[in-house]
């Protein structure tokens, strides 16, 4: 069975999930709790996104499974993609219990940010604390212009904890993220987008999802194995002086000679058609 027929079978109880035209779209569904990150939902999500790990792996049959070429990851009601995580539930958990709670939130990140294909999230709303820890953990974060975005933790007596202390400053830069997270602000999507945290800024969720899907359909006629092979090299080489990333870049795009993706590629560039790739 194919990973998108796993994730079709599934049954989530806060979680939306979509599978069309081989995108997938996740959608957080708890709009009376703003679609806050409480236990299960943490629980839901990395069911769905251990199960995406399996994507451009051989089938039964020996043909890779690319199944699912990008994701959607979003909220529902309109109000919040994800305002943040579940205070109600986290405040009266033990030392022990919240850093279990912690260490899944950010092992999905980490899932999420590593997955072979592209995710997008589309920010319709408060992405707040967890919820802009969540949107990092993405390819690229596209907003709605009623989209806010910031890590208020300091004033829950707290610090930001899915990722937040890490990827700000990597999304930003060490000056705005300091600013961001030692004073809580919050921001508007346009200044979100000013400062380099958001790709895209649309009007409205209907032109979001729209353009969400446009760019997975590029990213979908490329290659998938040059793709995934892609987001290693950018992540690994991200923390690196310019020397060591350099020869990470090297070391990646020497391996993509001689594979059948790169084969009809270059193909199909010299006869001047449309590629079909292999996904090899």
């Amino acid at each position: 069975m194919s990973v998108a027929a796993h994730i079709e079978n599934l049954e989530c109880a806060t979680l939306e999930l979509e599978v069309r035209d081989a995108v997938l779209t996740v959608r957080v569904h708890r709009p009376e709790a703003l679609n806050a990150l409480s236990p299960e939902v943490i629980a839901e999500l990395r069911e769905v996104f251990d199960l995406l790990r399996s994507l451009g792996r051989a089938d039964a049959v020996g043909d890779p499974d690319w199944s699912i070429r990008g994701v959607i990851l979003t909220g529902s009601g309109g109000r919040a993609f994800v305002a943040g995580a579940d205070i109600t539930r986290m405040r009266d958990m033990s030392r022990e219990e919240v850093r279990a709670y912690t260490r899944d939130a950010q092992e999905l990140t980490v899932w999420i940010e590593t997955l072979p294909v592209p995710v997008v999230a589309a920010v319709n709303g408060f992405a707040l604390g967890g919820g802009c820890e969540l949107a990092m953990a993405c390819d690229m974060i596209y907003a709605s212009e009623n989209a806010a975005f910031g890590q208020p933790e300091v004033a829950l007596g707290l610090i930001p904890g899915f990722g937040g202390c890490v990827r700000l400053q990597q999304y930003v830069g060490i000056a705005a993220a300091r600013e961001l997270i030692l004073t809580g602000r919050r921001i508007p999507a346009e200044e979100a987008q000013r400062i380099g945290l958001v790709s895209r800024v649309l009007p409205d969720t209907g032109a979001l999802m729209g353009a969400a899907r446009e760019s997975i359909a590029l990213v979908a006629a490329q290659s998938p194995t040059a793709v995934a092979a892609a987001k290693r090299a950018i992540r690994a080489a991200q923390a690196l002086p310019t020397d060591a990333g350099l020869q990470i870049e090297l070391e990646a795009f020497a391996d993509r000679f001689g594979t059948p993706d790169m084969t009809e590629g270059t193909a199909a560039f010299v006869e001047k058609r449309t590629p079909r790739f292999p996904g090899l």
